[in-house]
């Protein structure tokens, strides 16, 4: 579920790009920041399917997170340029955005609970590791 939430996201960003890719000189437009999110999202979800490690689900959770983060500031707040990262306010919700913004928040818990989940497996197996190696002796 992580890893779908992570391609629906990749897809509405992939989707969304190319009407974004007008900047000024010297800044990076949003399409480009769009499929760079774009490409976060499907690594990570990938990593998701292919391993389901801690660490997998640490960075589908982090770009996750990330995401929402920045789709709910730009949508309230009106954050000026940043160097070369353009001013990308956009207070209207329509529903590309929407569901990218919930495909992000349902893959950041969904990450979480992947975290929580595959550290107490970790730990587990760990442990049993190492009490089978007292045994021998």
């Amino acid at each position: 579920m992580t890893a779908l939430a992570l391609f629906i996201d990749a897809g509405v960003h992939l989707f969304l790009a190319p009407g974004y890719q007008y900047a000024q000189p010297g800044t990076i437009s949003q399409g480009t920041l769009f499929l760079l999110e774009a490409a976060a999202a499907l690594v990570a979800g990938i990593y998701v399917l292919v391993r389901g490690s801690r660490a997998a689900f640490a960075f589908a959770l982090l770009v996750a997170l990330s995401a929402f983060a920045a789709v709910v500031l730009y949508r309230y707040v009106d954050i000026p340029a940043i160097g070369p990262i353009p001013a990308m306010y956009d207070p209207v919700w329509f529903f590309s955005k929407t569901l990218s913004a919930v495909a992000e928040g349902a893959g950041a818990l969904l990450a979480l609970a992947g975290l929580v989940r595959a550290g107490g497996r970790g730990r587990a197996d760990d442990g049993a590791r190492v009490r089978a190696r007292r045994r021998r002796p």
